[in-house]
């Protein structure tokens, strides 16, 4: 990816045989609907033969992949890609997404840090009682081996926040070739990672970036072994039966108030919950529930949100996300729609606030609710969008469920116990975490190496070959 000058910069795909620019070609316009790039899309010959391409290269030595992980994710953070230096990227991310610039700075450094990190985290995700090579002392008495359910991984990913691309590096630390289709609204940040690690010696036959339109996006699914694919309730709904695709949908975090602790004490938390990451990521809150009344907790949040600045996002001082007006327009009606009054609007009459140039700042909203059941608690928009509404334990932990991550200030032994029993309770943050909290090695949405893997029992006897163990 070279930069542009005067027009578009062309967005190539990356195919097994190297870098690929096609006649048929998406514009990615920023935030005023200026074009940026034109993204090239591949063919469906195309990915047929990247997939067998793929198919056909052995995984790299963990020792040496290690290395190059950790080598490209600096490349990616901070050098030069592809003809492209690091803020260059990181401005026209911002452009682009309309996330603000120290949000996309932000995730460029949790994504080499996850590189750097990619071995310890998958080891955290191995079961103990299994070794990780069939040359291990351990074989020789009988164990476990941990192994890959398959060769090849795709990737379907998302458009609203870079770091998702941190993930599938797992994928790439456990032996798979990979093959990932980016978002066509920021297909930035998937390219120029891919673009580092093979500047860092992971072979193009190895990984490979797969533009395509929506006619096309299903065969790289059908193509590969396993696939992780991001999307909204739809995509959930359309991949829950297959066993070979796992969906990362909305997030829906939470934050439980009980009785007995401070809102105050409380309310930092609440705030960046709700704000960092500009409101956009699966893990910000979208419901506060509180045992006792809501109302001073909203309103306190509500006058902290309303302090935050409208600015253009690649301001080094942008907190909040940008859309074009009529896309921010859109979702001011969809909100307004949907509150059932009792809005605290912030931000001037309703959430959107012009910036002269064709884009605008979604400001946040707080919305109170006057039950811990209401449809609209569930909502998750991308911006900071807050609904706050009452909780008793009578209400038991229904209001509860369907969430990423619940952070819970306060609680008995009791409650905290049937959170954690709770299948569809993604992760527990007890006391003073933000939902927003994420470390190499903890869990997101269970391990990936859990969808990506399987545990082999193995035994060698004495007379099993001539091999030596190390």
């Amino acid at each position: 990816m070279q930069a542009g000058h005067g027009g578009p910069i062309p967005l190539d795909a990356l195919g097994p045989r190297g870098s690929h620019r096609t006649r048929n070609r998406l514009t990615v316009p920023d935030v005023t609907g200026s074009p940026v790039a034109e993204l090239s899309l591949v063919p469906r010959l195309f990915v047929q033969r990247s997939l067998a391409a793929l198919r056909k290269a052995p995984p790299l030595d963990a020792d040496e992949l290690s290395a190059v992980l950790a080598r490209a994710g600096e490349a990616f953070a901070t050098g030069t890609v592809g003809g492209v230096p690091a803020d260059a990227y990181r401005h026209r991310v911002s452009r682009v997404t309309g996330l603000p610039v120290s949000v996309v700075h932000k995730a460029t450094e949790h994504i080499a840090h996850c590189a750097r990190e990619v071995f310890h985290t998958v080891e955290c995700a191995r079961p103990r009682g299994t070794v990780g090579h069939w040359q291990d002392p351990l074989t020789r008495r009988g164990t476990g081996i941990w192994t890959r359910r398959g060769d090849v991984f795709a990737v379907h990913a998302a458009g609203n926040h870079p770091g998702v691309h941190a993930l599938w590096l797992e994928a790439l630390a456990l032996g798979y070739r990979t093959a990932v289709r980016p978002s066509s609204r920021e297909p930035f940040t998937p390219q120029r990672l891919v673009a580092a690690l093979r500047e860092a010696g992971v072979g193009d036959d190895r990984l490979v970036l797969l533009p395509t339109d929506h006619t096309v996006a299903d065969d790289i699914i059908s193509g590969a072994d396993l696939s992780l694919v991001y999307g909204g309730d739809p995509v959930v709904t359309k991949y829950r039966s297959d066993p070979t695709v796992l969906t990362q949908g909305p997030g829906r975090s939470k934050i439980l108030l009980c009785a007995g602790e401070d809102p105050a004490a409380a309310l930092e938390t609440i705030v960046a919950s709700v704000s960092e990451e500009a409101g956009t990521a699966c893990v910000n809150t979208t419901a506060v529930l509180v045992d006792g009344d809501p109302a001073p907790v909203a309103e306190a949040l509500a006058e902290r949100l309303a302090a935050l600045p409208s600015l253009p996002p690649e301001d080094d001082k942008a907190v909040l996300p940008v859309r074009p007006v009529a896309g921010a327009r859109a979702l001011e009606k969809h909100l307004l729609e949907h509150t059932g009054g009792g809005t605290i609007r912030l931000g001037g009459d309703g959430i959107v606030e012009e910036l002269g140039d064709g884009s605008a700042v979604l400001r946040p909203a707080v919305i109170r609710l006057d039950r811990a059941d209401a449809p609209q608690a569930g909502m998750e928009l991308p911006f900071p969008c807050v609904w706050v509404a009452p909780w008793a334990p009578a209400d038991g932990i229904a209001p509860l469920t369907n969430t990423l991550v619940l952070t819970v200030f306060g609680g008995d032994e009791a409650l905290i116990e049937r959170l954690i029993a709770e299948p569809s309770i993604r992760n527990i943050h007890l006391g003073d975490r933000p939902t927003h909290w994420m470390a190499p090695g903890v869990p997101h949405d269970g391990h990936l190496a859990e969808f990506l893997m399987r545990s082999k029992g193995i035994v060698r006897s004495a007379t099993a070959g001539p091999w030596r163990e190390g």
